[in-house]
């Protein structure tokens, strides 16, 4: 969102005959801006046991490294995913993928670039990708798997710092 001149928060995806359009961020200063976001993937109690027992491997593979494959493709490909997202020349990608508590496995995506508009989305669908491609990977155990929440985690870069972990 956009701040007015009233100081009230506005959409920046809408131009000024309230028709959605890309940002223009051509006079926008080159920063470094980099995000986190987060999903949490929850099992049923037996099947998180059995995923353990097995190191996080299923029929189809490596769970945690293919999550981290299809969250990287999907990181780069976010402006093919969202409409107004600007296409970028992502530097950096890392995921952190881990047990949060017996049931819930955490997936943490970060996402660098040095640009002139912020890789928020990009986290979010890296995040989201891994998760999908976790549940994916598991279903055949059980359907009654559950992700979220998926959320932003911190922003860095560009007018504002964002922390909300």
């Amino acid at each position: 969102m956009a701040e007015k001149k009233s100081g009230k928060p506005q959409l920046t995806h809408i131009d000024v005959a309230g028709r959605p359009a890309m940002v223009d961020v051509g006079d926008k200063a080159l920063t470094v801006r980099t995000a986190s976001a987060s999903a949490d993937v929850r099992f049923p109690k037996a099947v998180a046991e059995r995923l353990r027992e097995q190191d996080m491997r299923s029929t189809k593979g490596a769970i945690i490294d293919t999550a981290v494959i299809a969250g990287t493709m999907a990181v780069k490909n976010t402006a093919q995913w969202i409409p107004f997202c600007h296409s970028l020349a992502i530097e950096a990608c890392a995921f952190c993928i881990d047990w949060q508590n017996k049931q819930t496995l955490r997936i943490l995506c970060t996402v660098r670039v040095t640009g002139k508009t912020g890789v928020e989305m990009e986290a979010l669908t890296g995040a989201s990708a891994a998760a999908l491609t976790v549940y994916d990977m598991c279903k055949a155990l059980s359907h009654a798997i559950e992700i979220g929440p998926v959320k932003l985690r911190e922003k860095q870069g560009g007018k504002r710092t964002v922390s909300l972990k």
